[in-house]
């Protein structure tokens, strides 16, 4: 079942790089960017996480709070943000839950050799929990304006 704009937003807790649990209901009242992506520190990961730190108080002036999520253990997270100064949270799916319930723990294929991994892609939720806006095709140095652009 593939998530859609107008769905509801499947709920969550999960641990954020430092231990703490992060979940949907937080966030209540809140616009939200929730961005799923491969790996901490690979090239494209540290554009498309670079671009939202740049731009990240313009998302806040326009309401957004800002999470990522990545299959990633929580320590690897907390020198990604060290390394790169992100000023938001990365959270830690280590058991893909949240990757299974957004559709984004995908089958993926790379020099013809097929495996699962995350599909990059971008959720943004509005205040009452509703998916406004999925961004599959991220463009990592220009993310923020597909996220305001909507």
């Amino acid at each position: 079942m593939k998530l859609q704009i107008g769905d509801k937003a499947p709920d969550f807790s999960v641990e954020n790089e430092t231990g703490e649990i992060i979940s949907l209901s937080q966030y209540q009242g809140q616009k939200l960017v929730l961005f799923f992506y491969p790996r901490d520190n690979t090239p494209t990961c540290t554009k498309e996480a670079c671009n939202l730190r740049d731009n990240y108080q313009h998302l806040r002036d326009q309401g957004y709070e800002v999470l990522g999520i990545s299959s990633d253990p929580g320590k690897s997270h907390l020198k990604f943000i060290d390394k790169h100064d992100l000023p938001y949270s990365l959270l830690a799916d280590t058991e893909k839950s949240m990757h299974e319930a957004y559709g984004t723990w995908v089958e993926k294929s790379m020099y013809g050799r097929k495996y699962m991994g995350t599909a990059r892609t971008t959720f943004v939720i509005d205040e009452k929990g509703i998916i406004s806006n999925i961004i599959e095709k991220v463009k990592a140095v220009a993310h923020t304006d597909q996220i305001i652009e909507g």
